[in-house]
């Protein structure tokens, strides 16, 4: 597991030279604006409706004492839960609707790496992105579920620490997930890419990981993330497919 984990992370230091190499930054530029605008929606909706929120959580608090640092706290903690679970919709929406995109540029990268090697079917635009909604959906309702316990343990100081980590990795893992998808959706069905994923959840944390990452970037990250994160992906997927056929 750790030395899967590591290779994932490794997998980043070739991607940069494998885009300028195959020029494939032309084949970005929807993706990155996708990505924009959808991490600038989840902001503002951050923005908007932390009050909203706050003022329900603060309405727990049925003494006048201490009324209006109990708001504060509740502002700030509703902007953070607002951001928390934005993070978790954005990876997926981003990744769902650049499908189209990205997939080519798996493909494309296989050919350079494999070329006559490998077997796999043909997609469509249109069944590249269904098939990316359909994973997508799929990890946003697992990653909900696993998120949200740890959340509310990240609350709560000392196990907040250890909460925290834990729902880091997770995110880190669905991410990896979605960015392997794309080679895998050429070579495996719905129920079999879930099942190699699960196989290889290290390779998958490890390319997470430097995602959830990129994300900490101001501006820069969230243009940028998904063009590096899956070539890293793509690379590292073949690796195993080339590996599991031998």
């Amino acid at each position: 597991m750790i030395k899967a984990l590591l290779n994932g992370l490794l997998a980043y230091k070739d991607a940069l030279p494998l885009i300028s190499k195959l020029n494939l930054w032309k084949y970005f530029a929807v993706p990155m604006l996708i990505s924009f605008i959808t991490a600038l929606s989840i902001g503002f909706s951050a923005y908007g409706f932390s009050d909203d929120l706050g003022g329900l959580i603060s309405s727990l608090w049925i003494w006048e004492w201490g009324a209006s640092t109990v708001r504060t706290i509740s502002d700030i903690a509703g902007a953070l839960l607002i951001i928390a679970f934005g993070l978790i919709a954005y990876k997926h929406i981003v990744m769902a609707l650049s499908a189209p995109f990205m997939s080519p540029v798996s493909e494309k990268i296989e050919a350079h790496l494999y070329a006559n090697v490998h077997q796999h079917r043909n997609t469509s635009n249109a069944s590249q992105l269904l098939r990316g909604l359909k994973i997508n959906l799929r990890n946003l309702a697992w990653e909900l579920l696993l998120s949200i316990p740890f959340l509310l343990l990240s609350l709560i100081p000392v196990v907040g620490v250890l909460a925290t980590a834990s729902l880091f990795l997770i995110q880190a893992y669905y991410a990896g997930f979605g960015n392997m998808d794309y080679t895998l959706e050429r070579h495996f069905s719905y129920r079999e890419s879930i099942n190699f994923v699960k196989a290889h959840r290290g390779f998958a944390t490890g390319n997470g990981i430097v995602f959830m990452l990129f994300l900490l970037i101001p501006f820069v990250g969230i243009i940028l993330v998904l063009p590096i994160s899956v070539t890293a992906a793509s690379t590292t997927t073949l690796q195993l497919l080339k590996r599991q056929s031998l």
